[in-house]
């Protein structure tokens, strides 16, 4: 989960974290190419609002009287164990909204309920940038068992219309020389059956689970990606956090690859963390422009912002 302050680390961790190192020659993921054709299904949401801390009195009254579609909140209020009920959860879909619930999927922080119980055997190096918080070995099924089961688990019985992924770009981030015999296109296709397993097992649970893995855009070159998710959670496409514009090359680079889940009927979750209107209202822009639906918010997460005009 997010720090209540965040790093100066922030900022090179994420620009880093999206300039991932090509795979040796003849690893290299096979990326469909882009089809020019946009299906944009009229009844997505243009609207959403992700916020993981800092929620009114504790509780999702503002949330519900917001006019955004779709919500991502954390599975507990105290990004602990105090979990929103089936009662919350239901009051904000009595509201309109989608609610997605947010989960790591590749990394444990240390106020998270199942960090006493994860092996210490499958703690990785620390997320640079999160204080007290560490990748893991996601493919091993004793991940699975300790953290992941239980958070799907949750998540079902509270009602939440779906699973917000965060934690992907792990497969990027994990200190290779850790482990034996990895490698980045290993660790790929680790995640992506990792992304593909939760998905299998949700629907199997609730049909219409909507499973939407957050950022890490490349992974859609793995066969099982596209077919396991709904959507795709994307910070920071147009602005770093905070209000600076995302204009290096592989800010372009990510960008295609979303329009192109985009293009395959996924919908696209975007987030930028600004906060001059001058910049906030270019972000929007540029959501409408690709048909998005967009978020602009602080990079705490720890407030809820109004929706695009």
């Amino acid at each position: 989960m997010r720090p209540l302050v965040a790093s100066a680390a922030l900022v090179l961790l994420l620009v880093l974290s999206a300039c991932v190192p090509p795979p040796p020659n003849g690893s290299q993921p096979t990326v469909p190419s882009q089809e020019t054709s946009v299906t944009i299904n009229p009844n997505a949401p243009t609207s959403w609002a992700y916020q993981l801390q800092g929620y009114a009195n504790g509780g999702l009254e503002e949330l519900a009287a917001s006019p955004h579609q779709l919500v991502v909140i954390d599975l507990a209020r105290d990004g602990g164990a105090d979990y929103f009920t089936r009662d919350e959860i239901a009051a904000l879909q009595a509201a309109g909204k989608t609610v997605l619930a947010y989960i790591e999927i590749a990394a444990i922080a240390e106020q998270r309920p199942e960090y006493p119980s994860v092996p210490r055997d499958l703690i990785l190096n620390s997320w640079p940038g999160w204080p007290g918080e560490y990748f893991v070995q996601y493919w091993n099924e004793r991940w699975w068992e300790v953290a992941l089961h239980p958070r799907i688990t949750q998540a079902l019985a509270a009602g939440f219309d779906g699973l917000y992924l965060d934690a992907t770009v792990a497969y990027a981030e994990i200190d290779l020389e850790l482990l034996r015999g990895e490698t980045r296109v290993s660790l790929g296709r680790a995640m992506v059956g990792l992304i593909a397993r939760i998905s299998s097992y949700a629907k199997l649970q609730n049909p219409e689970f909507i499973i939407v893995p957050q950022n890490a855009p490349e992974l859609r070159g793995y066969p099982g990606y596209i077919e396991a998710i709904d959507g795709i959670g994307m910070e920071e496409l147009f602005f770093l956090a905070t209000d600076q514009p995302c204009d290096a090359d592989w800010c372009e680079e990510n960008l295609e690859h979303v329009r192109a889940l985009r293009n395959a009927g996924k919908l696209v979750l975007a987030v930028d963390y600004a906060d001059a209107s001058e910049n906030r209202a270019a972000a929007c822009a540029r959501y409408a422009e690709e048909g998005f639906a967009g978020y602009v918010g602080p990079v705490e997460l720890n407030e809820l912002r109004p929706p695009c005009p």
